[in-house]
């Protein structure tokens, strides 16, 4: 496991989660400003927001925050490609769990790669809200 180590630490197989927390009106309207999404559904009345879709990569950071505390080690971490699902829309208020798997990791010409299955799941019940799978690049050769 990961834990108190670097996010270039991960291994496969290693988890990460469950982290919980409420989905709050702020965090919506900030990280739908900040991506110039403007739909009432993410600017609009309090009762109508709901999480936009890319919001899961915020949970990716508290994920490795919470697993990998050193930071992304010796070399930066480069965000490769992800493809997020909506199992269901996500409104202000509802309380989530969030969880990561590490399910590939592998090199290929020079480039430490790392694949993270998420799942984003409403603590009442368990529905599935997001299903994501991450893609990094945590370490390269460079050309000589």
């Amino acid at each position: 496991m990961a834990v108190g180590r670097y996010t270039s630490d991960l291994e496969l197989g290693d988890v990460m989660g469950p982290l919980e927390y409420t989905l709050s009106p702020f965090v919506v309207r900030e990280y739908a400003h900040s991506n110039e999404l403007h739909h009432p559904f993410f600017q609009g009345r309090k009762d109508e927001l709901m999480m936009p879709p890319t919001l899961i990569h915020l949970d990716k950071l508290r994920l490795y925050r919470h697993a990998c505390p050193m930071g992304a080690g010796p070399d930066a971490r480069i965000h490769y490609e992800y493809d997020c699902t909506m199992h269901e829309a996500v409104r202000v208020g509802e309380r989530v769990a969030v969880s990561g798997k590490v399910v590939e990791r592998f090199e290929k010409r020079g480039r430490m790669t790392v694949v993270i299955a998420m799942e984003l799941r409403a603590v009442s019940d368990g529905r599935l809200f997001v299903s994501y799978r991450d893609t990094v690049l945590l370490s390269y050769k460079p050309k000589d």
